[in-house]
Formats: C-alpha cells, structure tokens, sequence
C-alpha cells in the first residue's frame, strides 16, 4: 500500500484542487492498482478545511493542535506506515501534483525520492523575483532541492531515519540530510515534478513562500 500525507493549516482554498490531482495520482495504471491511502492532517484549522477533504469521502483526515508542519507530517506517515504503508508520498495542500506522479516517484527504484517543484502563477511576482529564482533553481537530475511538496520515501527508511523532526521548518531538509548520513539510495529526479503556489501568506514560516519573498528584497 502506498501512504499519501498532505499537511494542512486554514486551506480551504487551496485543498479541493489538491485533492483531486492526488487521486487521479492514484488511479494511474502505472500503480497496477496497488491500494493508495491518501491522508491530510489538519492542523489547527479555523476554517472550513475539514469541510472541503469531507468532499471526498475516500480521503482521510486526522485533526491535530501542533501548528507544526514537522508533526503534522509525522503524525500522517507514523498513521499510514502502522496501517501497512510500504511507501510514503508527501506534497502540500496548495501544490497539485501530476497524473503519473506517485508512479514516477516509484520509478526511480529509490529509498528516497526528491523531486521539482514548478510555480504555478508569477503573475504575484515581478519579472525581476522570477529571474532570480529561475537563475538559482536547477531543473534537471541530480538537482540536490529538497521540497516537502514533492518527497516520496520507503517506510523502512523513513523509520530507520527516525522520520519528520518535530520542526516548524525545514523538517523534509532535516529528514533527507539524515538519510544521507545513512548512505540511504536518493534519486533526485527531474522527472517527478508538481506544481506549488507563488503566493506569499505562506502558511509555514521560512518555507517556500518566504523564499520568494527574499527574492524581492534588494539591498
């Protein structure tokens, strides 16, 4: 069984979208329907988050109070692994992943899988953010970026690496630089690839919407 977990904090916005591009991931033929658990962990939401994953009534969800995107991937892979997860897929609720993506990622015949992230909209930025990002990110194998919108990893891995620090950032950079502590196989594949958000009321402080706010500040 392959383990989806998908943190989310106030994302009603953003999660129906989320939502479906992970179970068309699901279906494809490349699974060769192999069963696909997907879960989302609210975290501290006061909005109608629960509402929108209640659409869908094969998705599962937890609620937690952490306000911690360490934990709250934690929690779902911890959930998924015990109920038999041989592979955990972890993206963001406000990224949309392709059909083949769970595939790809299995593909790579890896312990681990780090992926490329696209940004969806620059239509937020100025073309000057945009050139810089673009100048700065390597898209291409043997990339060495680390995004928890698009990590995959075998459950016996994960655990020998102890799983997601309980950290309010940067918990998937922690994990992956633990699995190469472990000499652990990590594919860093171009060809596993989502799409993420460029917006800037970022839900996790330090994360992606945080670096392209940096990128917009000059000195």
């Amino acid at each position: 069984m392959i383990g989806v977990v998908i943190p989310a904090h106030n994302e009603e916005a953003c999660l129906d979208s989320c939502l479906r591009t992970v179970l068309a991931a699901a279906d494809h033929p490349g699974l060769r329907a192999e069963p696909v658990r997907v879960m989302v962990v609210l975290d501290a939401c006061t909005d109608r988050s629960r509402a929108v994953v209640e659409r869908f009534p094969i998705v599962e969800c937890i609620e937690i109070g952490a306000r911690n995107v360490g934990t709250a991937r934690a929690t779902g892979a911890n959930l998924l692994i015990e109920s038999g997860a041989r592979w955990i897929a972890c993206t963001d609720a406000d990224t949309r992943v392709p059909a083949d993506w769970l595939a790809a990622q299995l593909s790579c015949d890896a312990d681990a899988v780090c992926g490329v992230v696209e940004v969806d909209d620059w239509s937020l930025h100025s073309l000057e953010v945009r050139s810089r990002y673009e100048a700065a990110y390597t898209d291409c194998d043997g990339h060495r970026h680390i995004h928890g919108a698009n990590l995959g990893i075998a459950s016996h891995a994960y655990l020998r690496a102890g799983g997601f620090p309980a950290l309010t950032a940067h918990e998937d950079v922690h994990l992956v630089r633990r699995l190469e502590a472990l000499d652990a196989r990590i594919a860093w594949s171009r060809a596993v690839r989502v799409q993420t958000s460029s917006r800037l009321d970022c839900r996790a402080r330090e994360g992606f919407g945080d670096y392209l706010r940096s990128l917009g500040v000059t000195a």
